[in-house]
C-alpha cells in the first residue's frame, strides 16, 4: 500500500515539474525577445489593421454575384487572410483578385474552401 501511495505521489510530482518547467522555458524565450512562432509581429489587431480587413469586407459584398456571408477577413499590416467558405470554385480566386485590389493590401492568404451543406 505504501509503495503505490509513494509511485503515486511520484507520478504526480514529475507531471507537475515537467509543466512547471515548460512553462518556464516559454516565459524565457518571450522575456528573451525570442519568439515561439515565424514571425514577431503582434497577434492583436491594430485600428488599422481593422480598417484594412472592414475595406476588403466591404469590397467583397460590393461584387457582383459574390457571397460574403461565409466569408473571414483577417488583416495585420497590408497581410490579409481569407478563411470560411464560399459556395462556388469560381468565387475563391474573385476573392483572392477583389482582395489584392484593396488599398493597403500587400499579401493574401486565401484559406477559403467550399461549402457543401448539410453537416457534413
Amino acid at each position: 500500500m505504501n509503495s503505490r501511495l509513494l509511485r503515486a505521489l511520484l507520478v504526480g510530482v514529475s507531471m507537475t515539474a515537467s509543466v512547471a518547467s515548460y512553462a518556464q522555458s516559454s516565459d524565457a524565450q518571450t522575456s528573451a525577445g525570442m519568439s515561439s512562432g515565424p514571425t514577431t509581429t503582434s497577434k492583436k489587431a491594430t485600428p488599422a489593421d481593422k480598417a484594412l480587413a472592414k475595406s476588403v469586407r466591404r469590397a467583397l459584398s460590393k461584387a457582383q454575384g459574390f457571397d460574403v456571408s461565409g466569408v473571414f477577413v483577417r488583416a495585420r499590416s497590408g497581410a490579409v487572410t481569407l478563411s470560411g467558405t464560399v459556395k462556388s470554385g469560381d468565387q475563391i480566386q474573385q476573392a483572392e483578385d477583389i482582395t489584392k485590389s484593396v488599398q493597403g493590401v500587400t499579401s493574401v492568404t486565401n484559406k477559403l474552401t467550399l461549402f457543401h451543406g448539410g453537416n457534413g
